[in-house]
């Protein structure tokens, strides 16, 4: 019997099955994306939305925050955006003759950062502590982030102009990279007859709050995963330190990562043991933005290519 149905979880599991229905009734016809985002979000992951305007990241965005009842901040970053802008700044207060701490809107549950490539290098970096740390640091002194804390960031891969890509280091503190698609035809047809999706934002209700969270983030650590697993997580990651097209391969952070999110997403499928098709639906969101190709190589397309090499035993 998995962790998610046993009888004293069956709210909780009821809760869950809520909150993806309720995403879903919002994001239309992306229920793979939306299960993606959960398992993100519930392997205590950030999630990267790489896509063209108008799709829905932000919706998606939204949508997470109202339904975990997390306090929401959006961000947009521009190329004129301080690191202060975001993490807050200290400011002498004649009063008491000492600086105070104004926290910035990185202090919140859910941080949206909309276009996170058109800010400098410095600004993006202002992320990587809180990111990787659930932290920051202001003058010496460090300030922890509330928890959970889940940065969701956009940014549009096709208009480059007066963009800053964003740093191998950055972009492994990112579990997933996402990218929504433009809807089917019976799910544009939903859009463009059904209700405006910020009066549907509007109407969304919590179906889980933070400390249901953290207890999904709980118990998605306990999944368990047998040896067997573990030997074709392995052999993935071997994999993809000697292709051929492959200059740097994946890193054991990147390793830790994929089971994170493998025990995640069998957490979401009702499961309390791994299977290597877990694996399978996360390798690529997980390993294509890790993956430093040679030149003139895709990263989505070097992951699929690992996955059809490495068998399963």
């Amino acid at each position: 019997m998995s962790a998610l149905t046993q009888p004293h979880d069956e709210p909780l599991q009821q809760r869950l099955d809520a909150a993806m229905a309720q995403v879903n009734r919002v994001l239309l016809g992306k229920p793979r994306q939306v299960k993606l985002a959960f398992a993100c979000l519930i392997a205590g992951g950030h999630l990267l939305l790489e896509d063209v305007p108008g799709v829905g990241k932000t919706t998606l965005a939204h949508a997470l925050a109202a339904t975990f009842a997390l306090e929401f901040q959006r961000v947009q970053f521009t190329s004129d955006l301080l690191p202060s802008d975001i993490i807050g700044v200290s400011v002498y207060e004649r009063e008491t003759g000492q600086f105070r701490f104004h926290p910035g809107p990185i202090f919140t549950g859910l941080l949206l950062a909309d276009e996170i490539n058109r800010a400098s290098p410095k600004t993006q970096s202002a992320l990587l502590e809180a990111m990787a740390e659930s932290q920051v640091t202001v003058d010496g002194q460090t300030h922890a982030l509330a928890q959970p804390f889940f940065v969701v960031a956009t940014q549009n891969p096709l208009d480059l102009n007066g963009t800053f890509p964003l740093p191998d280091s950055q972009l492994d503190r990112f579990m997933l990279r996402l990218s929504l698609d433009y809807p089917d035809a019976t799910a544009e047809r939903a859009l463009l007859t059904g209700s405006d999706r910020r009066d549907l934002l509007a109407q969304l209700v919590p179906q889980l709050d933070g400390s249901a969270l953290l207890a999904l983030q709980r118990q998605a650590q306990a999944i368990t995963a047998s040896t067997a697993l573990l030997d074709y997580l392995q052999a993935l990651l071997a994999a993809s330190r000697r292709h051929a097209d492959i200059r740097v391969g994946l890193s054991p952070r990147a390793g830790l990562a994929l089971l994170g999110a493998a025990r995640a997403w069998a957490l979401l499928s009702g499961r309390g043991h791994v299977l290597p098709e877990d694996l399978q639906a996360l390798f690529v969101p997980l390993a294509a933005h890790r993956l430093l190709p040679v030149r003139g190589a895709n990263g989505d397309t070097l992951a699929r290519q690992l996955l059809a090499e490495v068998a399963v035993d």
